[in-house]
């Protein structure tokens, strides 16, 4: 593509046909080797210029840097899908809809972004950083992103719209994940169960006392927003190890999502301030705080002028929607980028086999994305 040309639809899709066909999941990392060569020879032919290739802990990220940066733009190439979904899920292109493993979650992103940058005069003063492992929490890039992110005037992610109306995500819940381990101790089922400690009833007290956490912390610490409150989530639940033996240990897997730093601290204490209610049952408390929470001011600028652009360029209003989940823009919000995402495609049914892109808007989100660019790093 030759630089400031035009955007083309026709090769945005072929180019999103060759990332989807190069299946990318999160725990295969010889898949997402793959998957970072196909991404990194997109981006070298489209940017004129090949990616740093970082590998930490097996699992390959990407980088271009040019110039001095003062945009980052964010993207990870790693998906959800398990090797050989392409065959119950195929690449397909029919009546404006664009399907297949990872195709919004975020292939078409990472293909706006390219084309986004290509259609410049010139991609000076911009980082890209597309990770391999975000789908999994981003354990191995976190440092790679917020350095990335440091003294930048803007950090802009390519994840997908909020919604099929195309909303961006102007904030975004911070996510904590936890296990608690109760050790108790085994006796037969039949003949004396009372020299034993059932686990299993104590994790069934503790499930009852994390559900209630989210609602009595009130207000405490400021757990409101237009994020609206901390939610604590018992998930997964384990316990024994045979159907006539008291059980001896059990696990209580616990999802907690955020609106602001001081809740994700407020969860955290009561968490660790869990106690037994089961004589001689002990607990443990493993896990903590992962993706600190992206407040609606880290993308209040930004949002303004993506929507003063967004008019300029005779596009639909943009909305802005706060939501629950996370991503990498949480990371670069909480070391004080100012950040702004769902940049990326436009779809529904992300990490569900309903999974899809509207094609009509990959042109448009992409002129959007180089205006932004250009007035972020100017």
């Amino acid at each position: 593509m030759t630089r400031g040309a035009a955007l083309s639809l026709p090769a945005m899709l072929a180019d999103l046909e060759e990332l989807v066909l190069c299946e990318s999941f999160s725990a295969d990392h010889a898949a997402v080797a793959r998957s970072a060569e196909a991404v990194g020879a997109l981006g070298r032919r489209l940017l004129g210029a090949g990616p740093e290739t970082i590998v930490i802990d097996g699992v390959t990220h990407l980088r271009w840097i040019f110039g001095t940066p003062r945009v980052l733009l964010v993207g990870h190439h790693d998906t959800v899908w398990p090797m050989g979904s392409l065959q119950k899920h195929p690449w397909s292109v029919s009546d404006g809809i664009a399907r297949g493993p990872g195709v919004l979650d975020m292939k078409a992103g990472l293909v706006q972004m390219f084309h986004a940058l290509a259609s410049l005069p010139s991609p000076d003063g911009v980082c890209v950083l597309i990770n391999g492992d975000e789908e999994v929490g981003s354990v191995t890039s976190r440092e790679l992103i917020e350095e990335s992110a440091r003294g930048c005037a803007a950090a802009l992610v390519l994840e997908a719209a909020a919604d099929e109306e195309g909303a961006l995500k102007t904030a975004r819940k911070g996510t904590s994940r936890y296990e608690v381990v109760v050790r108790g101790k085994a006796a037969h089922a039949g003949q004396e169960p009372h020299k034993g400690v059932n686990a299993a009833v104590e994790a069934a007290h503790q499930v009852l006392s994390v559900a209630g956490l989210g609602a009595s912390m009130g207000d405490i610490g400021g757990t409101r927003s237009v994020l609206g409150s901390a939610t604590v989530t018992p998930t997964l639940l384990s316990a024994g190890s045979a159907r006539n033996t008291v059980p001896a240990l059990a696990r209580v897997s616990v999802d907690v999502r955020v609106p602001t730093s001081a809740a994700q601290e407020r969860v955290d204490q009561l968490m660790r301030g869990l106690t037994a209610r089961t004589p001689g049952a002990r607990l443990e408390v493993l896990g903590g705080r992962q993706r600190p929470p992206m407040e609606p001011e880290s993308s209040a600028a930004l949002f303004a002028l993506a929507s003063r652009l967004a008019a300029e360029l005779g596009q639909e209003p943009l909305r802005g929607i706060a939501v629950g989940g996370a991503s990498d823009g949480n990371y670069t919000a909480a070391v004080g980028c100012p950040t702004l995402d769902g940049l990326g495609a436009v779809g529904a049914g992300a990490h569900a086999d309903t999974e899809y892109v509207e094609i009509a808007w990959m042109v448009p989100r992409a002129r959007l994305l180089a205006r932004l660019i250009e007035h972020t790093t100017g």
